[in-house]
């Protein structure tokens, strides 16, 4: 018995060395395939939109470390310079456009600037958003419409500007930053929610469809990134609440995740190749959740929905986060002073 128990063992011992091997052999010629297929950025033209600020100018150092040409255009002049400023230490050519994407004759024109001033466009980069905070009530449609302008006909209008240049060089790549948001629906985010789900709709039906044009797609679905933004942000109902716990789940380590690591994360799935790129564990474990139990999780939405602030019935009055700082408690506020330094989000955009 002690004989046939220990030759058992053995086998046993066999079987996992033989498992051990087989997973091993199997990462190692995944890494060796994802390295062999790896896209060199060297001198490849990238236009990001956007890239001025926030998540936009951490990509911009990122590219331009990996080599590339870069273009990027932003609606503000003052942010634009700054930029440029910032930018100039990399070493790469970095040429900058004032353009609002949400004027589709301005993004064609400012296209065919690219295209003229470096002879050709690689990889877009579609990351010019704007945010709404707010209740449901203290919307209006106008709130819908903005949103819709910015974060979804923003971005098409790039692409429709773009494909037809992208065909004839035979390829491309287009990079939609959406959000999580466009695929579980966020309280006090409505308008916000609907132009990125649109937008993930827009981006995942593209990379269907170029794939026989050789342009690659790269749909990237961010969390919470600690960029600096709720001072850019837009609040309503009850802006001052609105601004302390947005500005705080925001710039949070636990919440968010840093611009600058998004970015790397970002460039890599680039030079892979990736389809789909889900940034930050929130993000994941929401998506799951919503996908598993999608009934139990609205439910606990509308838990959290009863957590937030109340609207206080001035549903026209719109402020802008820069003027609601004093309104989140010193740590947060430290927090996000510190990411809008370093990432340029200190320029007053009107509220409009």
């Amino acid at each position: 018995m002690a004989a046939e128990g220990g030759e058992m063992s053995r086998e046993n011992s066999d079987l996992l060395k033989s498992a051990a091997f087989v997973a091993g052999a199997f990462l190692a010629g995944r890494w060796v395939y994802r390295k062999a297929r790896e896209r060199d950025l060297r001198y490849q033209v990238v236009l990001v939109t956007g890239g001025s600020r926030g998540l936009g100018l951490a990509l911009s150092r990122a590219l331009l470390n990996q080599g590339c040409l870069l273009a990027i255009c932003a609606r503000d002049e003052g942010e634009l310079a700054r930029a440029k400023q910032d930018l100039a230490g990399h070493g790469r050519k970095v040429l900058m456009y004032q353009c609002d994407v949400t004027d589709r004759a301005a993004v064609n024109d400012m296209v065919e600037s690219v295209l003229g001033d470096y002879g050709g466009i690689d990889i877009v980069v579609n990351n010019a958003g704007m945010i709404n905070v707010g209740p449901l009530d203290s919307m209006t449609l106008g709130d819908f419409e903005k949103s819709m302008a910015v974060n979804f006909w923003g971005p098409l209008n790039v692409v429709w500007s773009v494909l037809p240049h992208m065909r004839e060089q035979g390829g491309g790549h287009i990079v939609n930053v959406t959000s999580f948001a466009g695929r579980v629906p966020v309280p006090h985010l409505v308008p916000y929610d609907c132009s990125k789900a649109a937008f993930v709709g827009l981006s995942e039906g593209m990379r269907a469809e170029l794939v026989r044009d050789r342009i690659d797609v790269t749909t990237v679905i961010p969390g919470l990134l600690h960029t600096g933004s709720p001072v850019n942000a837009e609040f309503k109902g009850n802006p001052e609440s609105e601004y302390a716990w947005f500005s705080a789940s925001d710039s949070m380590p636990l919440t968010s995740m840093s611009a600058d690591r998004a970015a790397r994360l970002i460039v890599k799935s680039v030079r892979q190749g990736g389809g789909q790129l889900t940034l930050g564990w929130q993000a994941k474990v929401m998506r799951a959740l919503h996908a598993v139990a999608p009934n139990l999780f609205s439910h606990g939405l509308s838990m959290v929905n009863r957590m937030l602030p109340n609207d206080q019935g001035l549903p026209f009055e719109r402020k802008l986060g820069a003027d609601l700082k004093g309104n989140a408690n010193a740590a947060t506020q430290q927090r996000v002073e510190d990411a809008g330094q370093h990432l340029n989000q200190h320029t007053r955009l009107p509220a409009t």
